[in-house]
């Protein structure tokens, strides 16, 4: 009898161990900073606050207070089954535009420029029968757009395009979490909401992730090369963590490299290039004077050494050029990454830069990317799915039919919204035409 009591004992205190596992495996310890609130820790872990309070009983005292230091058990947040939304068609698109539309200063003029493009794609859209309502409100600097957001034309938009300064954007991330409607951030913001907030998608890329995607289809493409990173002795240069980032994975892949300088006597520049591999050199500026100096050294050494196989991979800021150097960049298989290309020879370009002029009596302002054409593809892209798709939406679907400026969404979270991770390679061949390798 005593030896069953122990098998008993010890079958319970297994149970009892398993069930703590469990416990601990759907719950974590969290340390409280200071300043935050149960609503602010609730969302960040994509949990609701009386989930948060049921797991910390203590909370339920008059007594409690939440003090920074204190530890408190975080639920694991609970899988929510995704509700079939029917798509949008048949009824009316309802859209909202958040941005600073004036003639006060630079910030206004482009983003009126980004706004007719929109309007560009929604007259296209109706023409396929797309029911659309536009509901645009001017948000300069100094707006308060708490006011704006309270104005019943925006509490029932589907989606919002906007805003373009930082500080506008928590009462527009906050009123997308009430409302559900969706956020479109078009250009570069400070902050990282899009990792916390379903509703947003971030179009703009941090420099950091867009060197890393495009290191990666760097080491991809050029893994049999000799790579040769030029010094070219720029103290402006901030092209410096993309080119460090790019010799470690270089390093870590075995891949052929030097490293020379642009003030290297020319006899020790032209020993860094391989006549066995393929060469591609990079600089670590982006800028035009140091690009021609380079393209001239290597003028130089195609005429001592003509079978040599030259590549040159560069910046965005490259494109700026192209009017005086696209000779050189076919001759030598030029790469520019980017994430939108402006080509003046497309039809579908040309059409719509005299569709704006007809409308809109000007030319679109001569800026890489075209803020027009970029309006033009944001919307077609979102209005167009989310009329197909229904507010489910992600965006995950590469967009072919881009104008200038590709898009293809991916979740950053389990509780966050959506990045585009899009971008191109510009490849300028030696048979001088351009093809655009799209990520």
């Amino acid at each position: 009898m005593r030896i069953l009591r122990y098998i008993f004992f010890f079958l319970a205190l297994i149970v009892a161990t398993l069930v703590v596992a469990q416990d601990k495996k759907d719950q974590d310890l969290y340390k409280v900073k200071k300043g935050e609130t149960l609503y602010g820790i609730a969302t960040q872990n994509g949990i609701t606050v009386d989930e948060l309070i049921q797991a910390n009983p203590e909370m339920t005292s008059p007594d409690f207070k939440l003090k920074k230091g204190v530890y408190i058990t975080i639920p694991k947040a609970t899988p929510k089954v995704q509700e079939k939304v029917p798509a949008l068609k048949g009824q009316t698109l309802k859209v909202g535009i958040v941005l600073p539309l004036h003639d006060d200063d630079g910030d206004g003029r482009r983003m009126a420029e980004y706004y007719r493009g929109i309007l560009m794609a929604c007259d296209d859209l109706k023409k396929d029968g797309i029911s659309l309502e536009i509901n645009t409100y001017n948000t300069p600097q100094d707006c308060q757009i708490d006011s704006i957001l309270e104005k019943s034309a925006l509490k029932s938009a589907n989606i919002i395009f906007g805003p373009l300064y930082t500080k506008q954007l928590p009462s527009l991330t906050s009123y997308a979490r009430a409302s559900g409607s969706k956020i479109v951030i078009p250009f570069s913001i400070n902050g990282n909401d899009v990792a916390t907030n379903s509703n947003i998608y971030q179009i703009h890329k941090s420099p950091t992730l867009f060197n890393e995607n495009v290191v990666k289809q760097f080491i991809a493409r050029f893994k049999d090369s000799n790579v040769i990173v030029v010094d070219c002795q720029d103290a402006t240069s901030d092209k410096g963590a993309f080119t460090s980032s790019l010799r470690k994975k270089i390093e870590e892949n075995g891949i052929s490299n030097k490293i020379t300088s642009i003030i290297s006597p020319y006899e020790s520049f032209k020993q860094a290039f391989s006549e066995t591999s393929p060469n591609v050199v990079v600089l670590n500026t982006g800028r035009s004077p140091e690009l021609n100096k380079v393209i001239a050294r290597l003028d130089s050494i195609l005429i001592d050494k003509p079978t040599l196989e030259i590549t040159l991979f560069g910046y965005t800021e490259w494109l700026m050029y192209e009017k005086h150097n696209k000779a050189k960049f076919f001759k030598y298989d030029t790469y520019v990454p980017t994430n939108a290309y402006y080509n003046p020879y497309s039809s579908k370009v040309k059409a719509l830069e005299e569709k704006y002029q007809k409308w809109f009596k000007s030319d679109m302002m001569e800026y890489l990317p075209r803020f027009a054409l970029t309006g033009y593809d944001h919307g077609m892209f979102f209005l167009k799915g989310l009329y197909e798709d229904g507010m489910p939406f992600t965006g995950s679907e590469q967009d072919k039919d881009f104008v200038q400026t590709p898009l293809r969404f991916t979740r950053v979270s389990s509780i966050g919204g959506y990045q585009n991770m899009a971008f191109l390679f510009v490849h300028y061949n030696r048979n001088n035409t351009i093809s655009l390798i799209n990520f």
